[in-house]
């Protein structure tokens, strides 16, 4: 996977600093990453999923497990075997469970490094994504930051002992 930095948020002060060229949008309908990617699911992905009335065996693929060095870091999401779509992609193109979503589909195409006070954001550059770098894609600013994984920004600036800030 090739990756670009594209920012460094100060968890502190929230102060960004982030390359000016870079603009991104989220395409509607567009799904490619529903089907072109394998998605991991954590514990909380799993608990947020049974709580709005799913079971494991719907949505988990106990075959698919990932890995960070030697250490489990949780199963996959399953794909529809029909097409290799994922399991939750619906005909029109949308996701039935967008606001429940599974972290790392929230976040893609980006990858996120934290590094003492900072946090480190990158790209994943595939050529599939048609959202990187689109005409009227935003620019990374602390909006965007909300809209896509504000509530890891949080979540580390909690545990950094710094002031939430909405």
């Amino acid at each position: 996977m090739k990756k670009k930095w594209i920012a460094t948020i100060h968890l502190d002060t929230l102060e960004i600093e982030s390359d000016p060229s870079f603009k991104f949008r989220c395409l509607e309908n567009c799904a490619e990453c529903c089907f072109r990617l394998e998605v991991p699911l954590r514990d909380e992905d799993i608990e947020r999923l049974e709580e709005i009335g799913y079971s494991t065996w719907e949505f988990v693929d106990y075959e698919k497990m990932f890995y960070r060095g030697d250490r489990f870091l949780g199963y996959a999401l399953k794909k529809r075997p029909f097409d290799g779509g994922c399991i939750f992609l619906q005909e029109d193109g949308k996701c039935k469970v967008y606001p429940h979503r599974p972290l790392a589909c929230k976040l893609y195409p980006f990858v996120l490094i934290r590094k003492g006070n900072t946090l480190e954001v990158y790209i994943k550059e595939e050529e599939f994504c048609k959202g990187i770098n689109h005409p009227q894609g935003e620019p990374f600013t602390l909006e965007l930051v909300k809209k896509y994984f504000w509530e890891i920004v949080e979540d580390y600036r909690r545990k950094l002992g710094f002031s939430k800030v909405s």
